[in-house]
C-alpha cells in the first residue's frame, strides 16, 4: 500500500515487481473460450451427485465453486466490510500487527511469505491470524479496529467448520473410503483453520505483475471468499484461465496435503492471483492445516502393489519449511 501511494502517480512500478515474460499476466493469460470451474450446489437433495461432482472436480482441477453452502451472505459481506476497514486504516496501526522479524509464526500483518527464486516480489498485502480451534488462537494478530473484527470472525469460524465438515466427508466418500478418514488424516479435530486477508492495491501496470505467483497450498485444503474484482487464475490444460466471479460462492481450493493423503488422486490447484488498474482486489482464504507435528502421507488404504506411495510422510512443519524455502520435500 505504501508503494502504491507513491508509484500510482507514474506509469510504472519498481523493477522488483515486474514478473519475468513467462510469467506476466497480458503474455500468458489465455483468452480462448475456456471451460468454468465447477460449480456445485450443496443444496442438491441428491448427495451421491454432489459426492461424484466433488471428486471429479478435486481429481480433474483441484479446484471448485460451492453454491448454497448455507453460510449467510450477509455474515460474509460483514467479514469482508471489517478486513476491508482494517486494510484502510493508516499504515502506522496496521504495523502493530506486524509479523515479529525473528518470529516462526507466519501469524501478523505483512507482505512476503516465502522466498521467491528470483528476489521478485507480489503486489500485495495479507494478514493472517488463526481462528480455531481456540487453544491455537493468538489475539495479539486479531485487530481491535474495527471492533467488530474479533466478533465477525468468530462467527465465521463456526460457520465455516460447518461447511469444511461437510467437504471433508464428501471428498473421503469421493475416494471409496469412510466419511471421516481424510479429516483424521489431515488432524483431525486438531485441524487448525488459518485466516488470511489478501490485500491487492490498484496497480498501475498490471500487465507486468503478480498479487501472487503460481503455487499450490501447502494446506490440506482452502476455502476462499474473494470480492467482485476478478484476479484468481488456475492453471488448467496447460492454460492460465480467469476465475469467474459468483456473488456469495466459496472457492474451495485442494491443498498439497490433500494431494499427498490421496496419493495424488486429488490434485492441489496451481494458481496465480493477477492485479487491477483502477480496483482494490481482496479475497479471504481460510487455510485448514494439520498441527505442526502431525505427520501426513498417503493413506495405506489408497497404497498397494500397484499403487505404490507417492510421497513421503512428513511433518507438516517440515514440509511446511521445506515449501516455504524452496527446499526439496
Amino acid at each position: 500500500q505504501a508503494i502504491v501511494s507513491s508509484s500510482l502517480t507514474e506509469d510504472n512500478i519498481p523493477t522488483e515487481f515486474i514478473r519475468p515474460e513467462d510469467e506476466q499476466p497480458a503474455i500468458t493469460t489465455f483468452h480462448g473460450p475456456i471451460p468454468d470451474i465447477p460449480v456445485i450446489d450443496f443444496s442438491d437433495p441428491d448427495q451421491d451427485n454432489i459426492i461424484r461432482l466433488i471428486a471429479n472436480a478435486s481429481r480433474d482441477w483441484g479446484i471448485f465453486q460451492v453454491v448454497n453452502h448455507g453460510i449467510p451472505f450477509d455474515l460474509i459481506q460483514t467479514l469482508q466490510l471489517v478486513g476491508k476497514q482494517f486494510f484502510n486504516l493508516p499504515q502506522e496501526e496496521k504495523e502493530v500487527y506486524a509479523k515479529p522479524p525473528s518470529a516462526h509464526t507466519i501469524e501478523g500483518y505483512g507482505s512476503k511469505v516465502g522466498e521467491d527464486v528470483n528476489g521478485k516480489k507480489n503486489w500485495s498485502d495479507y494478514l493472517f491470524h488463526r481462528i480455531w480451534p481456540a487453544s491455537c488462537i493468538n489475539h495479539q494478530f486479531w485487530p481491535k479496529n474495527p471492533p467488530s473484527y474479533r466478533a465477525v470472525n468468530e462467527v465465521y469460524a463456526q460457520e465455516v467448520r460447518k461447511v469444511v465438515d461437510k467437504l471433508f466427508k464428501w471428498l473421503s466418500i469421493g475416494l471409496g473410503l469412510e466419511a471421516d478418514v481424510l479429516k483424521e488424516g489431515a488432524g483431525g479435530e486438531e485441524i487448525e483453520y488459518l485466516m488470511k486477508i489478501n490485500y491487492y492495491p490498484p496497480c498501475p501496470r498490471p500487465d507486468l505483475t503478480l498479487g501472487v505467483a503460481s503455487h499450490t497450498d501447502l494446506s490440506a485444503m482452502t476455502v476462499l471468499v474473494p470480492n467482485e474484482v476478478p484476479g484468481l487464475q488456475v492453471f488448467k490444460d496447460d492454460h492460465w484461465i480467469d476465475a469467474k466471479y459468483i456473488p456469495g460462492a466459496l472457492l474451495v481450493h485442494i491443498g498439497d496435503q490433500i494431494e499427498i493423503l490421496s496419493n495424488g488422486k486429488y490434485k492441489a490447484v496451481l494458481h496465480r492471483t493477477t492485479v487491477d488498474k483502477k480496483k482494490t482486489r481482496m479475497s479471504w482464504p481460510v487455510f485448514l492445516e494439520p498441527p505442526g507435528e502431525f505427520v501426513v502421507g498417503p493413506l495405506p488404504q489408497l497404497v498397494d502393489p500397484q499403487n505404490p506411495p507417492k510421497y513421503k510422510p512428513k511433518k507438516f512443519k517440515d514440509y511446511s519449511y521445506c515449501k516455504l524455502n524452496k527446499l526439496p520435500q
